[in-house]
């Protein structure tokens, strides 16, 4: 082992990060050494192939409860919506009044419990900053789901390294900064490192099902579990058509070389081949970081490769302190949980109704939930209601909205006919507004002004 990695190992040691963590770390690191930057170029892919299709699966498969057994249900709840104001982890928004994102995940666990008996297996990825409001939560709102402490995966942290020697970076005026989140693919390292996918296997859970606790549409779907036990493939993505407000997200494609799928993110691709990145006709389905993961492969495949899974790695230049340019020059080294797909033989793709991918990003995304475009069911699901087919309505806000204090003032109208709304300056809704098709309500007089109670279709209204 190098001088370098042995200071990148002391100092990972030394924030508790456990070995699984600090192994897949140096693997990146040397990646990186080695002169890689995970650019994935057009010359060596082609388009995602033999992509099932959800439809064509609700009628050739038949659900055994004894699944959900084998089954668990692990939701990424490390983030913070630092970006839309908060100072707590964002599955405490709320979705309806009284309603977080906390209490839906927990419902569709207690509802499939319940109705079929089966123990369905629950765990939160946390991280330092999210655990305790999470543990709290959970015990004075959902005290039935169990013990939190049991529920509890803990993400791991990464160095920040040095860029012109890959070095860990040292910033004695704030050594909190050294530090960043390693990314979703913390995931794997930390099921191993943490002993809880040798306890899910000893229990004969077999199957884990991985997705994003700010995406609401991610539930655990029977049929889309019958598929993936019986089709006893080691990896499954749940994929979505790109539409051109996609078009900068990562893609599914085959690598030339192997015939196996790759996830390529807009970070790992050449300047030259972004044209191509971004023709949704010619790479259709990006990845809803909606996954399915058989726990015995994924075993077999960490033990052969030392422990680790053999990751691409997305470099990001960025200064130690990011608010201050003049602060060292680093990179933070990142893995996309999706890409593992390219490290099972076997692994497959299915696309998947729009419906399940639902994230809330910014306070649009959560303006349009919270509206009657979306149902919420007892079970914790969260859907667009039928005559929508599948298409949320798009929302647009000025800058005063960027906040999610601010939508407490600006009222919610109906907007299970709208197609797009679009507000810009102070403005509140009056309770009984109803928007159709494409509205833009603006004000632009700097002052507080307010949309009276009436059907808007297809109209610019002017405050």
């Amino acid at each position: 082992m190098t001088d370098v990695a042995n200071r990148i190992r002391q100092k990972m040691e030394e924030k508790g990060v456990m070995n699984s963590a600090i192994l897949a770390f140096l693997r990146a690191q040397q990646l990186i050494a080695s002169g890689s930057k995970g650019e994935v170029f057009e010359r060596e892919i082609s388009p995602a192939e033999s992509v099932a299709d959800y439809d064509d699966l609700a009628s050739e498969t038949d659900f055994d409860p004894a699944l959900l057994a084998q089954t668990v249900v692990v939701k990424l709840n490390g983030g913070l919506g630092t970006s839309m104001g908060l100072e707590k982890v964002k599955s405490l928004l709320e979705v309806r009044p009284g309603v977080a994102f906390l209490d839906l995940m927990s419902r569709q666990i207690l509802s499939l419990r319940a109705e079929t008996g089966g123990d369905v297996r629950f765990l939160l990825m946390n991280s330092n900053a999210s655990s305790d409001d999470t543990r709290d939560y959970l015990r004075k709102a959902v005290p039935e789901i169990g013990d939190p402490a049991d529920l509890e995966l803990l993400q791991n942290w990464a160095p920040k390294l040095e860029r012109d020697t890959l070095e860990p970076v040292s910033h004695p005026a704030n050594p909190d900064l050294e530090w960043c989140p390693p990314g979703h693919a913390d995931v794997y390292p930390t099921l191993e490192g943490s002993g809880w996918l040798d306890r899910l296997l000893a229990d004969g859970v077999q199957y884990a099902f991985i997705s994003n606790s700010d995406n609401l549409g991610a539930v655990l779907d029977p049929t889309l579990l019958s598929y993936f036990a019986k089709g006893d493939a080691p990896f499954l993505m749940e994929v979505t058509r790109r539409t051109e407000a996609d078009k900068k997200g990562g893609h599914l494609a085959t690598r030339k070389e192997d015939g196996r799928l790759l996830l390529r993110e807009v970070a790992q691709c050449p300047e030259e081949d972004l044209g191509s990145f971004q023709d949704i006709d010619r790479h259709q389905f990006f990845n809803t970081n909606n996954i399915w993961v058989n726990l015995k492969k994924l075993k077999e495949v960490m033990t052969k490769n030392g422990g680790v899974l053999e990751l691409p790695v997305i470099c990001n230049a960025k200064t130690v302190d990011p608010r201050d340019p003049s602060s060292t020059a680093i990179y933070q080294l990142e893995q996309a949980m999706g890409s593992a797909i390219e490290c099972f033989e076997g692994a497959a793709a299915v696309s998947v109704p729009r419906s399940r991918f639902a994230p809330v990003k910014g306070t649009t995304d959560l303006f349009a939930l919270r509206s009657d475009a979306y149902d919420v069911s007892d079970d914790g699901r969260v859907q667009l209601v039928p005559s929508r087919e599948g298409n949320p309505p798009v929302i647009n806000f000025s800058s005063e909205y960027k906040l999610v204090d601010a939508l407490d003032g600006l009222g919610q109208p109906s907007l299970r006919d709208a197609r797009e709304l679009t507000v810009t300056g102070p403005v509140r809704f009056e309770d009984g507004v109803v928007i159709k098709g494409r509205v833009l309500v603006e004000n632009t007089s700097g002052e507080l002004r307010t949309v009276p109670s009436e059907t808007y279709e297809n109209e610019t209204v002017t405050l």
